[in-house]
């Protein structure tokens, strides 16, 4: 049985903790929280029998074999240091870490440490990403990509009254590019593998971050067109063209609903049975990861390059 710890009140450790109860050979143990009051009544809400507000005299109890850091953007690498440092598993919500440079680090830390590093994109792991990868051959040659994740965001009315919440806050790594940017990202290079160029633009709100922004992908004999926002919101289908036919996506971060049209007209629509939560998907990956059964490379150089794309992203 893999304990594990959760960093974190907000409601995606709640999704979080949804998905490790539909999974086997896995548990919560402790809720973290800064603020004991509050990580009480958070474990107490998910039936977890454990809390605490002291992160290094967790690491050295031995109570647990793993933690999910589910604190702010720009928390994540410290507190990931620590835990490989005691020898714990550990993964990391999205963004792994605000650079490149810092996973790095904990890759090459958790390599030389002996545990596993692991950056939860549900969308990678979800059969319908599988189901795309399937049908990619049937449209030929990949020549232009369109992929995208807008979704107004509630907090952004905080902003415009002039308050500065924390997914909008650059000092802790906040923004649409890490918010939602990552996930077509994670899934053109998923597919595709790392780009050969990056460049793009962003709009930057009044806190310093990034609301929205767009970008351009190069790769040989393709070009992947990216777009993300949490100021604005798109239904629009993501879409893989080929020279024999095009893919129609519904959903980058969940895909249910996929068109495949051959350029005779011929077309074909499926819909892709999987969990609502399909954050069920990464955690069965870290646990078969944290067992030996696989090997974590993959995973983490797939972090790694979109870590690389978000930083050329900005670079721009």
């Amino acid at each position: 049985m893999i304990r594990l710890a959760t960093i974190g009140t907000s409601a995606i450790t709640e999704r979080f903790a949804d998905a490790v109860a539909a999974n086997e050979g896995i548990r919560i143990d402790v809720a973290v929280s800064r603020d004991a009051q509050r990580g009480r009544a958070f474990a107490d809400r998910l039936g977890i029998a454990g809390t605490s507000s002291d992160l290094d005299a967790l690491y050295a109890s031995g109570e647990i074999d793993a933690v999910y850091v589910g604190s702010p953007n720009g928390a994540h690498a410290a507190q990931a240091q620590a835990a490989i440092a005691a020898g714990i598993h550990v993964f990391l919500e999205k963004p792994a870490t605000p650079t490149a440079a810092e996973f790095a680090a904990l890759v090459d830390q958790a390599r030389a440490r002996g545990v596993v590093v692991f950056e939860g994109m549900r969308n990678v792991y979800d059969p319908g990403m599988a189901r795309v990868a399937e049908l990619l051959p049937q449209i030929g040659a990949v020549r232009l990509v369109s992929f995208g994740q807008s979704q107004y965001s509630a907090r952004y009315d905080l902003v415009l009254r002039g308050e500065t919440p924390n997914i909008f806050d650059p000092a802790l790594a906040g923004g649409a590019l890490f918010d939602l940017g990552v996930y077509p990202l994670s899934a053109l290079v998923h597919l595709f593998g790392a780009p050969s160029s990056v460049t793009g633009s962003t709009v930057t709100i009044a806190t310093g971050a990034d609301g929205a922004g767009a970008a351009v992908l190069a790769y040989p004999g393709h070009v992947a067109q990216l777009s993300f926002s949490k100021i604005g919101f798109s239904q629009r289908p993501n879409e893989i063209q080929g020279e024999l036919g095009t893919l129609e996506i519904d959903e980058i971060t969940q895909p249910r609903r996929i068109a495949l049209t051959l350029r005779g007209g011929e077309r074909a629509e499926e819909t892709i049975e999987g969990a609502d939560n399909n954050m069920v998907y990464e955690v069965a990956r870290f646990g078969a990861l944290v067992r030996g059964d696989a090997d974590p490379a993959p995973d983490q150089q797939r972090s790694l390059a979109v870590l690389r794309a978000v930083e050329a992203i900005r670079g721009s």
